[in-house]
């Protein structure tokens, strides 16, 4: 693991006043970038060759894009080098995980990241100490976890990979072990799933209720746990499959996928607020205990409210959610600062901040 004091010589050497907010082409790119010019930053884009063109019709945004063969190529010491010397922050999402490895991550990639690198594993649900252990350590509910198939008793997700796309997730629902059973044999023999990935894939109660992606922001400048907004998820073949009427549905005997594909705003009740703070606090306070710095940054508790007006946490991003339409429809930072952003302008906000104050070191790992 690179340690603390190694990232803080270097990003300590950095021109404070020349910082430029750096991220893989894909995920939240575009999302990180307009937050930083909006900021007056100055943004760096790696791509991978064939995947730019979206980043070069946005002209505005990066003001330099990298194009390498694939994206594991930022770990090359000649790139690498290239990025410190741009005095580059590395902004944490999705895509970042995906393609360069935890392990790269935390041992090979000499860029400051923001973001608390060694806590992006505890996304896994694989992982020792994860995000289930993290959301009991808070005292946050989630939803029940049946050990092996055979415990399933009723509605139950399972969570499991694409056996192609390792980027996205081939959860489906099932309703009872004898489901299961069907279902995963249909999604082995059509090639969406492996046997390996089933055999290793978590099955969630199925909590029935609302869902909203619960997004937070923990500053280290200010030791404040911020909500950002709320968005939900639009997934194909889900969306709008579920629009027609059940008779069809039924006929059509179409297997249902959960791809996410985009996006769509929401608030919540502000009876309901209060739930909420009390959420993003007890996480963070868990956070910093058991993954020391704590979390830098963007989060989201993936929630379902039931008819109790309870909350089920039922997943965890641990770094740069992905909801562009957030910067525009989110109430809840106009309350905060006045006007409407987004997380990728929340996290210019924070390096800017920091470097004015001489504490680069305080938000990067």
């Amino acid at each position: 693991m690179l340690g603390h004091q190694q990232i803080a010589g270097i990003v300590n050497r950095y021109d404070a006043k020349n910082i430029t907010i750096g991220t893989i082409g894909s995920h939240s790119a575009l999302e990180v970038m307009d937050g930083a010019k909006d900021e007056g930053m100055r943004t760096v884009c790696i791509c991978q060759k064939g995947r730019d063109l979206p980043y070069r019709r946005f002209g505005r945004l990066a003001d330099e894009i990298i194009v390498l063969d694939k994206f594991s190529d930022v770990l090359n010491r000649e790139n690498q080098e290239r990025l410190r010397d741009m005095n580059c922050v590395m902004v944490a999402h999705r895509a970042f995980t995906a393609y360069l490895g935890y392990d790269n991550i935390e041992n090979n990639f000499k860029v400051p990241v923001f973001g608390n690198r060694s806590l992006l594993r505890a996304e896994e649900r694989t992982a020792a100490r994860n995000q289930y252990y993290l959301l009991e350590k808070a005292g946050l509910r989630h939803p029940k976890i049946y050990r092996k198939p055979s415990d399933i008793a009723g509605p139950a997700m399972v969570k499991v990979q694409e056996a192609k796309r390792k980027l996205e997730r081939a959860f489906f629902i099932v309703t009872s072990y004898e489901d299961y059973k069907k279902k995963s044999k249909q999604k082995i023999e059509q090639g969406m799933v492996s046997k390996k990935d089933l055999d290793n894939a978590v099955i969630e109660e199925y909590v029935l209720g609302t869902y909203f992606n619960l997004n937070f922001f923990h500053s280290p400048l200010t030791d404040e746990t911020e909500f950002l907004g709320i968005e939900r998820r639009l997934q194909t073949n889900l969306h709008d499959f579920v629009s027609i009427p059940a008779k069809q549905q039924m006929e059509l005997d179409v297997q249902t996928q959960n791809i996410e594909v985009g996006h769509t705003p929401a608030s919540i009740r502000e009876s309901l607020l209060e739930k909420v703070f009390e959420m993003g606090d007890k996480f963070a306070g868990a956070v910093k205990k058991e993954y020391p710095p704590g979390i830098i940054g963007p989060i989201s508790l993936q929630s379902v409210v039931t008819t109790d007006l309870d909350f089920v946490v039922y997943d965890v991003s641990l770094r740069v959610p992905g909801n562009p339409i957030m910067a525009t429809t989110s109430p809840y930072t106009k309350y905060y600062f006045g006007h409407t952003m987004g997380v990728g302008r929340r996290i210019a906000m924070e390096i800017k901040n920091a470097a004015k104050e001489r504490r680069l070191a305080d938000i990067v790992t």
